[in-house]
């Protein structure tokens, strides 16, 4: 009887450890899962290149700027025949070129997302040296010429602009004036950033109706600018971040869109040995994609994904084929593609969003 009862216990027990062993075998791999799941999740979605886009050539001079419409349409800011050298402005930033008159071609153009076609164009006879291009959540589209010194708001479907920024080839540093302006950003409230890049080195904050409230850099803050090229704004973090080219890096100070209890924040800077020459940015909920230019032989010219907030770079990225010189990002306001352009070659890349593979 005691034999009995002792084997039986003995079954019982090895059952249970059993059980426990295959219910814990059930539950390891999920969990690996799972946490492969939640790593893979906190990373950046990855650019990919679409291949064989857009599907027909499209001529294009140098594509300076380029962003996208509420419908996902990349819209883009080119310069026909004229190029942007050494030769273009005399040593008083004055444009050497005005004997030619503006550009008679059409240097907007609004492309099909699926396959590149010109869906529309506009922009001829307007511009002189085409730069900067933003499109708001209104669809309202804002340039920056940097042969006119102006910047210009331009309403959905209309060909004169309804807010003109700096005087017409008149360059300068008051505040009324814009020498070579680069690019713009636009918060959703209103609030315009102008960097008035390749002279002043400053950056322009005005209201909605062109009233100039700030300038970055500002006393006490201390922040200087080298050829300020591209922006883009983080509105969750309160950050502008600025293509600071010449300086070789990206670095985001406070935008002001609202306050906080910190006075004096100091600006994140993004700045690593292979960054280069950043010359557009484009942000993506907190993070910001960016793109560099020719610098060095030692440097690749390649894509970036930035985590302001940490304050590196976490990625980096490129077509197959390369890139030669990029000029301005732009990412779709859904998130699930980037545009970038190129002045040389003249042309313009479509990037869709992937999530990371796991490894």
């Amino acid at each position: 009887m005691n034999i009995k009862r002792h084997n039986l216990v003995t079954g019982v027990a090895v059952g249970i450890v059993f059980l426990v062993v295959v219910v814990i075998c059930s539950l390891e791999p999920n969990s690996v899962n799972d946490e492969s799941v939640e790593e893979v999740s906190d990373k950046p979605d990855v650019p990919r290149a679409v291949k064989n886009w857009p599907k027909e050539p499209l001529n294009l001079g140098q594509v300076s700027g380029v962003s996208v419409n509420s419908a996902l349409q990349p819209v883009l800011f080119h310069r026909a025949d004229r190029v942007f050298d050494q030769y273009s402005f005399n040593s008083t930033n004055h444009f050497q070129q005005l004997h030619l008159g503006p550009i008679p071609e059409h240097t907007v153009l609004t492309l099909d997302p699926q396959n590149g076609r010109v869906l529309g164009r506009w922009g001829d006879n307007l511009f002189y040296m085409p730069h900067g291009l933003t499109i708001d959540r209104h669809d309202n589209l804002w340039v920056t010429d940097v042969a006119l010194h102006q910047a210009f708001k331009f309403k959905p479907g209309e060909l004169t602009p309804v807010l003109t920024f700096g005087q017409r080839f008149v360059p300068g540093s008051s505040k009324n004036h814009l020498c070579m302006p680069t690019s713009i950003a636009v918060a959703s409230e209103g609030e315009v950033f102008i960097a008035d890049g390749y002279c002043n080195s400053r950056i322009l904050k005005f209201n909605a109706a062109g009233v100039l409230l700030r300038v970055i850099p500002n006393p006490p803050e201390f922040l200087s600018l080298q050829v300020p090229h591209a922006l883009a704004l983080i509105e969750s973090m309160d950050r502008l971040c600025v293509a600071d080219r010449e300086n070789m890096r990206v670095t985001c100070p406070r935008a002001e869109l609202y306050r906080t209890q910190e006075k004096l924040e100091p600006a994140l800077t993004i700045q690593q040995p292979d960054m280069g020459r950043v010359f557009g940015v484009a942000a993506k909920g907190k993070l910001v994609y960016a793109v560099n230019g020719p610098t060095s032989q030692l440097l690749s010219i390649q894509g970036l994904t930035i985590d302001p907030q940490t304050e590196s770079v976490i990625d980096h990225w490129a077509p197959e084929e390369g890139f030669h010189q990029p000029h301005a990002i732009a990412v779709c306001p859904n998130g699930s593609a980037l545009y970038v352009a190129e002045i040389g070659p003249n042309r313009i890349w479509k990037f869709e969003l992937v999530p990371p593979k796991k490894k």
